[in-house]
């Protein structure tokens, strides 16, 4: 089975090598584990556990990391891996390797003694196992693990002034971390062995009375994004364990927030029952090739329950998205039909039927449980009926016919209804059968960036691939009806119209492309008239399908993506980097984004009838990604990357709809029309 990934000190020649590279686990419940592979804090979400403290939202760094000190008679070796102000700490000289094998394991050498350390989370709770085994040891050897606790949301830092309001308590071999300015930031620290010393008794100059803070951590990635990037953790007590010549010494540390016995937890069942359910899920994909497995595996990171519906959501994207309407829906098929997650499916399905208002689903749900979700989208319910489509396209019983019925067809209505008639932000069909959106300062398709009163994109009128939706929502309501003898000429005249519509009102003649808007008319060349090609119902005839194509491949395609703004266009952005509104002004101007590439290849498969060669060329297209799953966040696809240089991971490291968006192409356009499956990419 592919799922390792082996790092060795090439890796980490510099730095900054090894900070650009990180791991990731998750806990199906909105929480997180996650550092660099050099074991450098590089971003302010790095955490060995982000818990989600009302799932999927409200999230929380609890467990910056654990910083090692290894004492062998007069030798001390510090395995900490950090950057300062003026300063840095390059423990990873003695980082021998690197695995994530499902989970992740650090390996160090110091002289003759060995140190492994794994990390892995409890599915379904705020628990993290954080596992050592110290061998080789010729001397009495003392191991120092002194944890760094955050103990703050994960969209901020803290000074050190905030330390003031940190308290810690020891009893036996668990310590009790709270802040006695918010009582819901609570978690209990569990040694398997040893013994605690606190910090605060330890002799130092006046200049520092006290070693319980570590302050002024460089947050480098952060940094270069144009952030402060400086960070300052509490550190009370190190724990301590001994370790006799010739021995074999295994102990665990286990950090939680869950309100049960933390001694009766073992770390190192923890990391088997990990990888196993991980392995189970793996298995349960029929396609078993390294690309397929390498995804189905990335999958399940952004499946999660959200406890205020009791089913299952889809969260964005990591380190920081919550749940999306327009990304769950495009990037559903990919990770759970695809990965034969069919209930999982079913879950989502019903999830967001339950917030369906005025005929729309959610735009997003908001980072505290809280607040209300918004409906700020003109697609996400569009995008809806393609899920549902994917749905019964992918079950294909009996009983998924019935859910899809009695449960979700009233809302498909609804939607229909609200849309021809005219619903919130301005969205509403015009008598060509075209659907429009949108006003002012409103940003309602996924070109959404607002910074004050500046619409960087503003689309507002008929945007293309919310009219190639709109037809195939139409198409998808007449099959149902078909399906559940109804009565359905009302779409199926309408969607008549629309498709005369579409061709009249987005075709331009001299370019060969699509126009991005109709009325007003928007004549530059961006990616989101692909999706008038890869859908499954579709307006063009085929010549006009292939110039699409064509353009695209000519102005938008990159190795990791499609640009979302001709390169050849004055406006063009071609880097995202440095502060916040510079990145805002690139994000839909010259942006590579990565989840644009499954309905390119789509579309580029369709149009060349799957000829063996197209298939040829969109393997290699795939098997670049393994490539880029070596590197960023490792095993994940991230979320964009710059225009010009289609490199370095931008955003965030792994997404949603781009993990999704790439295995649900490769499973319905490449995979069955290569000769041998066993042929899929090596």
């Amino acid at each position: 089975m592919h799922t390792k990934y082996t790092l060795g000190k090439s890796s980490w020649r510099t730095l900054e090598q090894g900070y650009e590279r990180e791991w990731l686990l998750t806990n199906g419940i909105g929480g997180f584990s996650g550092c660099t592979v050099i074991g450098d804090t590089a971003r302010i979400h790095t955490g060995y556990l982000v818990a989600s403290l009302n799932p999927p939202v409200d999230r929380v760094n609890v467990l910056s990391k654990i910083q090692e000190t290894i004492t062998a008679g007069d030798r001390t070796f510090d395995l900490a891996c950090q950057q300062y102000i003026g300063e840095e700490k390059t423990g990873c000289r003695f980082l021998e390797q690197f695995r994530l094998d499902i989970v992740p394991t650090y390996c160090y050498q110091t002289d003759e003694i060995s140190i492994e350390k794994t990390i892995a989370m409890e599915y379904g709770k705020n628990t993290t196992a954080i596992c050592y085994t110290v061998s080789g040891a010729a001397e009495p050897v003392t191991v120092k693990l002194t944890p760094l606790f955050a103990m703050r949301s994960i969209d901020r830092v803290n000074t050190p002034g905030d330390i003031r309001h940190f308290s810690s308590s020891v009893y036996g071999r668990t310590m009790l971390v709270g802040r006695d300015d918010d009582a819901s930031f609570n978690a209990k620290f569990y040694i398997s062995e040893g013994e605690y010393v606190d910090r605060s008794m330890i002799p130092t100059s006046m200049a520092a009375p006290t070693f319980i803070a570590e302050e002024n951590q460089l947050l480098a990635i952060d940094s270069r994004m144009g952030f402060k990037g400086l960070d300052t953790q509490y550190t009370p007590f190190d724990a301590v364990i001994k370790v006799n010549p010739g021995e074999v010494k295994r102990f665990f540390v286990v950090c939680s927030t869950e309100d049960e016995d933390i001694t009766a937890k073992n770390g190192f069942e923890i990391v088997g029952t990990y990888t196993d359910r991980m392995m189970a899920i793996i298995k349960r994909n029929p396609n078993r090739d390294i690309f397929s497995t390498h995804l189905t595996w990335a999958a399940d990171a952004f499946i999660v329950t959200r406890r205020s519906t009791g089913l299952k959501t889809i969260l964005a994207g990591f380190p920081w998205f919550t749940d999306w309407g327009r990304d769950t829906m495009i990037s559903l098929t990919g990770l759970t039909l695809c990965t034969h997650r069919f209930d999982d499916c079913e879950k989502i399905l019903k999830s967001f039927a339950m917030y369906e208002k005025n005929g729309l689903i959610p735009n997003v749900f908001p980072g505290s449980a809280e607040d209300e979700p918004m409906y700020n989208t003109m697609d996400a319910s569009l995008w809806y009926f393609y899920a549902v489509e994917r749905y019964l396209h992918y079950t294909g019983k009996e009983e998924n016919d019935e859910f899809i019925k009695n449960e979700i067809f009233p809302v498909l209505k609804k939607i229909i209804y609200a849309y021809e008639n005219g619903t919130d932000f301005s969205i509403g069909m015009d008598a060509d059968g075209l659907v429009h959106g949108g006003s002012e300062k409103d940003q309602i398709t996924w070109m959404d960036v607002r910074v004050g009163d500046w619409v960087v994109t503003p689309r507002h009128g008929k945007p293309v691939e919310i009219n190639a939706l709109w037809y195939n929502a139409l198409k998808v309501m007449e099959k149902l009806c078909d399906k559940f003898e109804k009565d359905g000429s009302h779409y199926t005249e309408l969607a008549k119209k629309v498709k005369k519509s579409f061709v009249q009102k987005f075709w331009n003649e001299d370019g060969g492309y699509l126009y991005d808007v109709a009325d007003p008319c928007e004549d530059r060349i961006r990616p989101n008239q692909i999706y008038a090609v890869s859908l499954p119902y579709t307006m063009l005839d085929r010549e006009k399908e292939l110039s699409v194509v064509n353009c695209v491949s000519k102005h938008l395609l990159t190795t990791y993506g499609l640009r979302s703004l001709s390169y050849t266009d004055p406006a063009y952005k071609g880097q995202y980097i440095g502060k916040l509104i510079d990145r805002d002004g690139a994000y839909h101007m010259g942006t590579s984004w990565g989840f644009l590439m499954g309905g390119y290849l789509s579309a580029y498969c369709k149009v060349y009838n799957h000829s063996p060669q197209a298939i040829r060329r969109a393997k290699e297209i795939c098997s670049r990604f393994l490539d880029h799953m070596n590197d960023g966040c490792l095993n994940g696809v991230a979320e964009i990357f710059d225009g010009d240089f289609t490199c370095t991971s931008r955003g965030c490291f792994t997404q949603a709809w781009s993990v999704g968006e790439l295995l649900r192409a490769y499973t319905e356009d490449v995979l069955p029309y290569l000769r041998k499956p066993e042929s899929a990419v090596k």
